[in-house]
């Protein structure tokens, strides 16, 4: 099976991507589609098909797919379109002018009722363009409707057909004498309504522009050449020409092209746009540096590991872009709505002019009701109230280091009464140090010594705190998991590890005294075993990271019970856990149980999120109702969790939490007023206030519409400054 994304043109609410997706759904070789409004793009899941045929069926549908998606705009048709708006400006301007001018009091050109041809003419004349003009919004309605998909393009497509068709009529019974149908011309109302859709949603583009900003800036901070290292010459390349395992040079103040390796030099870079750490971080030989980041200080060789889509950056982009395609609870409900909202209207208008007709308004009057009611229902507003924020949230998240790679999570975390940390790596460092040793040991080894060559072939977080020098030759190494290590160093079996280890063994000895001694200082405790008897105790000790205290402060007074998880015996955890605020402990848990106390917490109805490392805590990750993952920055593949941190900043959960709320405040506020809107209007447009001097007609129709659009744009936007 395939997978492509690829830009859409031509999509304008919700109807048309959810239509979209139905329809490419159908077609035999397509296996799943997922449509983006905010970023025009479809991903598509195939088999046995051309990107060419794929092409085929979006242009069926009633769009235009010009090929693979970009991540970067080079702005032509943002230029084309604001040149076009500009003309058109101008001749609407005219074409108001000619129309309206006499009952403005403005100085004539010429007397509509003395030269009733020429004027119905020019009219005809100068509204043509704007058909022209709107013709991709019309067969884009038509297609949409012969496919049984209505949308907005839809219901315009209605609007210009009926008003442009009986001016047509009025036209030719003005050629024929009869001037009375001089006030039976919509010209001027096909020309706005055309202008007014194109302007909206020229200006609604150019938000949605905005919202994937930070995804934008993450594509073009890489370098767009190097200097790669042939021998003893430096060539410059574009990065197209970057091969893997090249050496490539990177000089002060320069960016890093490509992931990579240092293999010679020495400098600080900063890393802040991927990571959000914004103290620079030395680069050595063996370090790894990411694409995009600045060099400060020194002259780094490094060797291409990562190019092109596989490099950290693109991993990041393609995960938020993905995320945006997998629609949330909210946003498929209001998907739903929409799908049924152009049908109503449409029934909404036949109604309102057959009522109308038979009340005794006449043909014009009622005529001018179904107009008005087509054009000022705007369901654009209902269709871009969630997505739009959506997608806003999420460059919001990316800028602050916070990768989004499930649908539903921001609105999870909104909810969230339960945060659950791992201890090592997590709220602490996971870098951990010898704090003090008891030897009964009696022979030509140290006891650092045995240890430190058996922990040399463990990957637990514990084994960092013990040098690599030095070390005895070791055999048959194994874990033993949630207990510990074990070996053989000249034919003695040793086993490094918890008391749960030396109760598997059958070992009492626990030497409680030193035990208790080591716990009192905040000490994770291993026990070294020969054969069968205890000859050590080492006592090593982690430095809890400093801004944990504040991260726990805040998450507990906004409401969140905080919980710490650990393998760790009870007495270190409660040190760690008063020291940082911590209300809730659960020590001495194995990595298959973590999953079970998290299963137990989702099954009292807590929304739980967990924050882990991504590996040891994966089971713990899956079952949280948010499993939120560190990672280093070079490592962003972590498939257990919903959220992956960019740094271990715990910091930016909070700020995570924040964008949840407040997106969702936002939400519902745009869907309160794209509800409002389209309730209170269409009854007026429908004619329900004409006893009371309220009417309305399309002109002023096109206009409402347009602002009720922009209403849910400038509101969604506002996000942009609630969030810190």
């Amino acid at each position: 099976m395939k997978k492509v994304q690829l830009k859409v043109d031509g999509m304008t609410c919700s109807a048309c991507s959810s239509g979209l997706e139905k329809y490419l759904m159908k077609q035999i070789g397509i296996f799943s589609a997922s449509v983006n409004l905010i970023l025009g793009m479809v991903t598509i899941e195939y088999d046995d098909l051309s990107i060419e045929q794929l092409q085929k069926y979006i242009s069926q549908a009633g769009f235009s797919s010009p090929g693979e998606y970009s991540y970067t705009d080079d702005g032509k048709m943002y230029k084309l379109e604001k040149r076009n708006l500009l003309i058109f400006a101008i001749l609407l301007l005219l074409l108001m002018y000619v129309s309206m001018g006499p009952m403005l009091s403005l100085p004539e050109i010429f007397s509509p009722m003395e030269y009733p041809v020429l004027y119905s003419l020019i009219l005809l004349f100068i509204s043509s363009f704007f058909v022209i003009y709107g013709f991709d919004i019309l067969k884009s309605g038509l297609l949409n409707l012969l496919h049984r998909m209505p949308n907005m393009d839809t219901l315009v497509l209605f609007s210009v057909f009926f008003s442009f068709s009986y001016s047509i009529y009025s036209f030719i019974e003005i050629c024929l004498g009869n001037t009375l149908f001089l006030h039976e011309l919509y010209f001027e109302s096909v020309a706005m309504v055309i202008y007014f859709v194109k302007l909206g949603r020229f200006i609604e583009n150019i938000s949605k522009n905005k919202t994937t900003s930070a995804i934008q800036n993450l594509v073009t901070i890489t370098p767009k050449t190097a200097v790669m290292k042939k021998g003893d010459d430096f060539v410059s390349v574009t990065l197209d020409e970057i091969k893997l395992d090249d050496i490539l040079v990177c000089r002060p103040q320069e960016k890093f092209a490509v992931d990579g390796e240092v293999v010679d030099g020495e400098s600080y870079a900063d890393e802040a746009f991927i990571t959000g750490e914004s103290v620079p971080v030395l680069k050595k030989k063996g370090s790894t540096v990411l694409a995009g980041s600045m060099n400060y200080d020194g002259v780094v060789e490094y060797k291409a590991k990562k190019i092109g889509k596989e490099s950290t950056v693109s991993s990041i982009v393609s995960m938020v872009v993905e995320s945006l395609g997998k629609k949330n609870k909210i946003e498929r409900i209001a998907d739903k709505i929409s799908s049924y909202f152009v049908p109503f209207i449409v029934l909404v208008s036949v109604i309102t002019f057959v009522i109308k007709l038979l009340l005794g308004f006449g043909f014009s009057a009622s005529f001018h009701a179904f107009v008005t009611v087509l054009v000022i229902a705007c369901p654009c507003a209902l269709g871009l109230a969630v997505p739009l924020v959506i997608s806003l949230s999420y460059g919001l998240c990316a800028k602050v280091g916070v990768i989004v790679k499930s649908g539903d999570v921001l609105e999870e975390m909104r909810q969230v009464d339960r945060v659950v940390f791992d201890k090592t790596g997590t709220l602490t460092y996971g870098k951990l140090q010898v704090y003090q040793v008891f030897s009964y040991l009696d022979n030509s080894y140290s006891i650092l010594r045995v240890v430190e060559s058996l922990e040399s072939f463990s990957t637990h977080p514990i084994a960092s705190a013990f040098s690599k020098k030095d070390l005895l030759p070791v055999s048959d190494f194994s874990d033993i998991p949630g207990m510990g290590i074990e070996g053989v160093i000249d034919s003695e079996h040793y086993y490094v590890g918890n008391k749960k280890l030396l109760k598997k063994l059958g070992i009492s000895d626990f030497h409680e005294k030193d035990y208790k001694e080591l716990v009192s200082a905040g000490c994770s405790i291993l026990y070294l075993v020969k054969e069968k008897e205890v000859v050590g105790l080492i006592g090593v000790r982690d430095t809890v990271r400093p801004d944990m205290k504040n991260v726990i402060s805040r998450l507990e007074g906004l409401g969140i019970t905080t919980v710490m998880l650990t393998g760790d015996n009870l007495d270190t955890a409660r040190i760690v856990a008063k020291e940082l605020g911590i209300s809730e402990i659960h020590a001495d848990v194995l990595p298959k149980d973590k999953a079970s106390i998290i299963q137990g917490f989702v099954a009292s109805g807590n929304k739980v999120v967990m924050v882990g490392d991504g590996v040891n805590d994966a089971v713990a990750l899956v079952e949280a109702t948010v499993g939120i993952s560190i990672s280093d920055g070079t490592d962003v593949a972590s498939d257990a969790s919903d959220v992956i941190l960019m740094n271990h900043n715990l910091s930016n959960l909070l700020d995570f939490i924040d964008i949840s709320r407040k997106s969702n405040r936002v939400i519902k506020e745009n869907l309160f007023w794209a509800f409002f809107y389209n309730v209170c209007m269409i009854p007026v447009a429908a004619g329900l206030l004409e006893p009371f001097g309220i009417v309305l007609n399309p002109m002023l129709a096109s206009i409402f519409m347009t602002i009720s659009s922009l209403t849910v744009v400038f509101n969604s936007l506002r996000l942009r400054w609630m969030v810190r």
